[in-house]
């Protein structure tokens, strides 16, 4: 029997019929639990074919100086290659911590240029009303789809005609401003009620206190999707660092490393070790804002 009657006349699922929905149950699970096998086997190798050159160059810049890219896992571990950086290198007139330092400030400066600035257009475009907002809008959207290398040269022409060439500004000042932020803080803040920046007006506060106090706060995690992608944009810049900086005292970390056949050549370890110190940062920098990261993606991508 699939059934069993009540006193009431209600219909009662039977011992065998329990069981069945068990059975399908147990099957739908397993089913699940296979294909769930087979995820792991397809994203495990993967995985580990990216993190491999990751791997490797992390060996390389502990293993000893005679095993350098003689084998993969070094019979031992030291710090001398990370020492004759930290030292200035005792062999050569161009200190790579130097260069680490150039790299830090100048994505620094653009990274926290880049949010504010951000903040302050798209606050000013989604909130405020002037004459020429559309078409500065219209802009924003042609110049995100126009590509970037046409104004290498006029950008370039310009900053030597601004006696720029060969300093810190010449590769700040082109990166202070990113209309893909711009554009991504006008899009946040066109959803934020009205009401609650009236309310701030009805208390006093400008509109930059409220950009700081308030719309900044609330964009916590998109402000951390563009910081991130900025440092990590800026600090893996190369391009433009070499075209307008010959100065080797103030050239960044990345072009000294493009440079590896030259005065670094016979130094294989010191290169890995500062490659590794290049890469550290960004990873520490996901790993401090890895939560605030993801909200800001999944925000993005409803």
């Amino acid at each position: 029997m699939a059934h069993a009657q009540s006193e009431q006349g209600v219909a009662i699922p039977s011992v065998s019929s329990a069981t069945t929905v068990r059975t399908v149950n147990s099957k739908t699970s397993s089913t699940h639990r296979s294909k769930g096998n087979w995820l792991y086997v397809i994203a495990v190798p993967v995985l580990l074919i990216m993190i491999l050159p990751y791997v490797y160059l992390l060996l390389q810049s502990f293993a000893p100086w005679d095993q350098v890219n003689k084998t993969f896992f070094p019979n031992a571990l030291t710090l001398r290659s990370y020492q004759w950086i930290l030292s200035g290198g005792g062999y050569t007139s161009l200190p790579l911590v130097n260069a680490l330092l150039n790299s830090f400030l100048v994505t620094i400066v653009d990274s926290i240029s880049v949010v504010v600035i951000g903040a302050v257009v798209g606050y000013a475009l989604s909130i405020l009303d002037f004459r020429g907002k559309r078409f500065i809008n219209s802009f924003i959207l042609f110049q995100m789809f126009y590509p970037a290398i046409i104004l290498l040269v006029p950008t370039f022409l310009i900053i030597r005609f601004a006696g720029l060439y060969n300093t810190y500004w010449a590769m700040i000042i082109p990166k202070l401003v990113s209309l893909w932020a711009i554009f991504m803080y006008t899009s946040f803040f066109r959803s934020t009620p009205l009401e609650m920046i009236e309310a701030a007006r009805l208390d006093g506060a400008s509109n930059f206190s409220i950009i700081f106090r308030i719309m900044i706060p609330m964009a916590r995690s998109i402000s951390t999707i563009i910081f991130l992608f900025v440092f990590m944009e800026r600090w893996t810049e190369l391009m433009w660092d070499i075209i307008v900086v010959k100065e080797p005292t103030r050239q960044t970390l990345n072009v000294l490393l493009s440079s590896m056949f030259g005065p670094y050549g016979a130094y294989p370890g010191p290169l890995y070790a500062a490659a590794a110190l290049l890469t550290f940062p960004i990873l520490l920098l996901f790993i401090l804002f890895s939560r605030n990261f993801v909200k800001g993606v999944q925000l993005v991508l409803r």
